[in-house]
């Protein structure tokens, strides 16, 4: 919040603080889902996927975004840049999770809406991937599968 007072100006530092306290307060309890979201979520549950979710959030940001949505009951693992130590795209926030889901990267594929962070991560990983090109725009990294609709997900699981 520091940096984006300083881009209008303002060098309030008992504001920026304020604001991102009041962020980290309210942005859990945004429920906006992409479309078909819970139903693929439900879809590779009932195909006996095991899922884990990969994020550069804050450990107790993220549960309560997850439980605030109804979601958490769909994820294994919730593995957070902040447990980690790492953030993506680095490998190590990789490696950490596949030793915390007691797995391998053979056995994983990456599902991520930002190129940059979850793809090239996974591929950092040697992970294949899934990029969900919700916008779609022009990948600047080569991603094992795309899709644009979160039901394109079928065609792959």
């Amino acid at each position: 919040m520091w940096l984006s007072l300083l881009d209008f100006k303002i060098a309030n530092e008992t504001l920026a603080r304020e604001l991102a306290a009041q962020f980290l307060e309210r942005l859990p309890q945004k429920k906006n889902l992409f479309p078909y979201a819970l139903e693929i979520l439900q879809y590779l549950s009932a195909k006996g996927y095991h899922l884990h979710l990969l994020t550069n959030g804050f450990e107790q940001v993220q549960h309560s975004k997850l439980r605030s949505s109804n979601l958490h009951n769909y994820f294994c693992e919730v593995i957070t840049s902040e447990a980690s130590k790492s953030l993506k795209p680095n490998k190590e926030i990789f490696d950490y999770a596949l030793e915390k889901c007691n797995t391998c990267k053979e056995e994983c594929i990456m599902i991520g809406d930002n190129l940059d962070a979850d793809i090239q991560g996974a591929i950092n990983a040697g992970i294949d991937t899934v990029f969900v090109n919700h916008l779609k725009m022009p990948a600047h990294i080569q991603p094992t599968y795309t899709v644009y609709h979160l039901k394109e997900l079928e065609t792959i699981f």
